[in-house]
């Protein structure tokens, strides 16, 4: 049983919605925010990236780092570049790129069902991440970013409520705009108690991106539950904002590698080494160096392509994490012939995720700062639950999900004036 809930969201008013949208806080770095909200005051980056507003160097886990979000976001709502919603609602959520769309229901989760694993996770999180997210979510009482669940094809309802996340879209929309050549649209659900029913019957539901804002808002409920007398499992500190997608419409693009140098090899005995591993073939010029299937790797070596082919019969397909392409490159060439042990801590290794592809491989080895780069078969969202299924930590660096949720749209306060009454 999965249980959503309807939220007083915090969303942009129209006009406002493309200049206040903005990546992800976790897909830009510091210096890449603060380039873009350069002379855009509204950006929701000044409440995701609240250090932007300081001189560059400053430690941006600093107490004063999360009171400068909270202070940005409560000058945009007396500005009124947002509101806040006077009822709870459900909202669906449709992004489109290219010839992909995907519709999700933007809602909030409960954090008892992260605490049991009834929303199931694939990553391990980052204690400093987490510690930064929980901070954010203290300060402000506002889940300012939402979690990207998933949902299982062959859930009982799977199929009733694609049909009804259709169906919400006929009515005009409350936003709709495009930003990094993603079209973002949003609807108001005139019905959120068909669809409370519908995900009851929902078995799980899954972490597909936001680990971290997920392990967050788990602690803040907890915390927040402690030092509340009167606690009793309705507050809004108990739910974490979400957008539930279902499995068919996700996509996820390959999160391809470099390395920096090739060790003590040259590229003709790495070459050599290879050969033990699987088969090798070159790639045509007028071929794509993107494998089509799982098993293969394209390697970007010495200014050219190469395919390697793993023998199927050594790959243990029983096994979820020993049978994905990252686990097969990892342990087969990057640790054993290139010396990277632990690709979350060796600098030697870098991770080129989402639409840059291979041409960003080609473009990072042939300028000679990294020597080889691999082009990966995209982990599919089978793979990925069944992983979680399995209770197991997928590899670092495995997925890439294309198109991300825009920030800014909506946000979920969890603590009122209301509650501190009771």
């Amino acid at each position: 049983m999965s249980l959503i809930h309807s939220f007083k969201a915090i969303r942009p008013h129209p006009p406002h919605a493309a200049d206040v949208s903005c990546p992800p806080y976790d897909v830009i770095s510091t210096a890449e925010a603060r380039a873009l909200a350069q002379d855009l005051p509204d950006s929701y980056l000044h409440v995701i990236r609240p250090e932007i507003d300081f001189p560059t160097g400053v430690d941006p886990y600093g107490a004063e780092i999360y009171e400068q979000a909270r202070q940005n976001l409560d000058r945009l709502l007396r500005s009124e570049i947002l509101l806040e919603e006077d009822e709870p609602g459900l909202f669906v959520y449709r992004l489109v790129r290219g010839g992909h769309r995907q519709l999700g229901l933007a809602c909030t989760v409960d954090a008892a069902e992260y605490a049991s694993g009834r929303i199931r996770k694939h990553e391990k999180t980052r204690p400093e991440k987490e510690d930064d997210r929980t901070r954010h979510l203290d300060v402000s009482s506002v889940h300012a970013e939402a979690v990207f669940l998933a949902f299982r094809d062959d859930a009982p309802t799977a199929d009733d409520i694609c049909e009804a996340l259709v169906a919400a879209t006929t009515d005009r929309p409350l936003m709709h705009f495009v930003a990094d050549d993603v079209t973002h649209t949003l609807w108001r659900v005139p019905d959120p108690e068909r669809f409370k029913k519908l995900f009851a019957a929902v078995p799980d539901l899954y972490i597909a991106d936001g680990h971290h804002r997920s392990a967050a808002g788990g602690r803040i409920a907890s915390e927040r539950a402690a030092a509340n007398p009167n606690h009793s499992g309705d507050e809004e500190y108990n739910r974490i904002l979400a957008v539930v997608f279902p499995q068919r419409e996700l996509e996820i693009l390959a999160y391809n590698r470099v390395v920096k140098d090739l060790g003590d090899l040259t590229p003709q005995s790495l070459m050599d080494r290879l050969k033990e591993i699987g088969s090798i073939e070159a790639v045509g010029a007028d071929e794509n160096p993107t494998p089509s299937e799982p098993g293969t790797l394209c390697i970007r070596l010495d200014g050219a392509w190469l395919r390697l082919t793993f023998p199927p019969e050594t790959i243990d397909h029983d096994d979820p994490i020993a049978s994905l392409d990252v686990s097969l490159l990892q342990k087969r060439i990057l640790e054993p012939l290139l010396g990277i042990g632990d690709p979350r801590l060796d600098a030697r290794i870098g991770f080129v995720g989402g639409s840059r592809g291979t041409a960003e491989l080609e473009r990072l080895t042939d300028d000679g700062d990294w020597a080889i780069g691999f082009s990966l078969h995209p982990t599919s969202m089978d793979e990925l639950l069944r992983v979680a299924d399995a209770g197991e930590i997928m590899p670092p660096k495995s997925t890439w999900f294309e198109p991300k949720l825009r920030s800014g749209l909506f946000a979920h306060r969890f603590e009122t004036t209301e509650e501190f009454a009771r």
